[in-house]
């Protein structure tokens, strides 16, 4: 796969500008971050609903249910800005699922169905970007890192794969190479390990273990949303970023990478 640098340029300089707002938010303080995530968090979860309606569109979706699915996410997560607390966080998390499930009780004809699929918008996009303000709650280090992690996993993976790429990784993704899937990953965890040696807080081992879940449960997160946007006939989620196409692309790897990084650092960071 040869390399179109046109491409390359447009998806390095929105990458840049993601990151730089990721970085902004993250370093200000807690309260700028979790705003950031919020609305991350509506962007991500108004691709969703668009692809999800693609895919079944037989299903009975009531015009209000994205935008209570959206309005219990937006109380749930600031609800979250005040519990630092484990328990109290793992008792707010029953709020969405209930409020779900009884919709889907109450609903008629396949109503239960997109009452699934709202399940679904909370363990996928959701839940993890609850996770990622808590792993600023940890850390900011934490975050901040595999943000930065992600977007050079994504970007030497393009790189290694448009030169040397012969090998298709997938059939869920057609661009993409084993050469540059572990391509990537490797220069992931070699700059992961670079920046331990460095780093003031944690340890190497750590660092490139938070590489390997920006690596390879990242690029899981990459495929599982090129398997909906097939499943949906579309090319992009939507056309927010120019050369990613709408947020749901642009956060697909972090969205499944942050559960597995939080996990660790939880247990052995924290």
């Amino acid at each position: 796969m040869a390399l179109h640098w046109p491409t390359f340029f447009t998806r390095l300089g929105s990458a840049i500008v993601f990151s730089a707002i990721m970085m902004a938010g993250l370093l200000w303080n807690e309260w700028a971050f979790l705003a950031l995530v919020i609305l991350i968090q509506f962007l991500c979860l108004g691709d969703y609903f668009r692809l999800v309606k693609k895919i079944t569109p037989d299903t009975y979706w009531p015009a209000w249910m994205p935008w209570l699915v959206q309005g219990a996410a937006l109380v749930w997560m600031v609800l979250q800005g005040f519990m630092y607390n484990g328990k109290e966080m793992a008792g707010a998390m029953l709020f969405l699922p209930t409020l779900l499930l009884l919709i889907g009780t109450l609903a008629k004809k396949t109503a239960w169905e997109a009452a699934l699929q709202s399940l679904g918008a909370i363990g996928y996009i959701v839940l993890p970007l609850m996770l990622l303000f808590q792993l600023r709650l940890i850390h900011f280090s934490i975050p901040l890192a595999l943000v930065l992690m992600i977007w050079m996993n994504d970007t030497m993976a393009y790189l290694v794969g448009s030169f040397i790429g012969r090998t298709p990784f997938s059939a869920i993704s057609p661009k993409k190479t084993w050469e540059g899937t572990a391509g990537g990953a490797i220069l992931t965890i070699v700059g992961a390990a670079i920046w331990g040696y460095f780093s003031p807080v944690y340890t190497m081992s750590d660092w490139m273990v938070l590489a390997l879940c920006a690596s390879v449960a990242g690029t899981a997160g990459d495929l599982l949303e090129s398997k909906l946007k097939r499943m949906a006939d579309v090319k992009d989620s939507g056309t927010l970023m120019p050369g990613h196409g709408g947020a749901l692309d642009r956060f697909d790897s972090l969205l499944v990478a942050t559960p597995f990084a939080f996990c660790y650092a939880y247990f052995f960071m924290g």
